[in-house]
């Protein structure tokens, strides 16, 4: 199939198809004697496993160095791969979940917070609340966010 279909069944644009073929991720794209790009079927199962694995939290790089070359099998590294990524989800759960804690304090800070009271000092009790390093990292986090 050329890119156009090949564009069309993977909901990508021609441009990405390209970038994952340069970067070494879709292989075998044979070309047409009018130069054009002929991609076979599995091409359309690769880019389907790449959208999956990347929402799943992986890298092109994590990828690509995790796909067998040709007549190679990496079963073992790819299991390893794989542990990995849930090692660093797993991580990220702990952190978020502490992260939401967090929140929910300074949740709690703010709405005990008597009425009548001038926000700069409830300012002041939701900052001290955030003093620490996670509190500040979020603080850093939401800073570049807002950005």
């Amino acid at each position: 199939m050329n890119i156009g279909e090949l564009a069309k069944q993977s909901g990508l644009a021609a441009s990405r198809i390209r970038f994952y073929e340069a970067q070494g991720l879709i292989s075998q794209v044979g070309r047409q004697a009018n130069g054009y790009r002929r991609y076979a079927p599995e091409a359309l199962q690769m880019l389907q496993l790449i959208q999956s694995a990347q929402q799943a939290g992986f890298t092109l790089q994590e990828l690509k160095a995790m796909m067998p070359v040709a007549g190679e099998h990496k079963r073992e590294e790819l299991i390893e791969g794989l542990e990995r990524k849930v090692q660093q989800i797993e991580a990220m759960q702990v952190q978020l979940a502490h992260s939401k804690a967090q929140l929910l304090g300074v949740i709690e800070t703010v709405r005990a917070q008597p009425e009548g009271v001038p926000c700069s000092m409830g300012q002041e009790r939701v900052l001290a609340s955030l003093e620490s390093p996670v509190g500040a990292s979020l603080l850093a986090k939401n800073s570049r966010a807002t950005r």
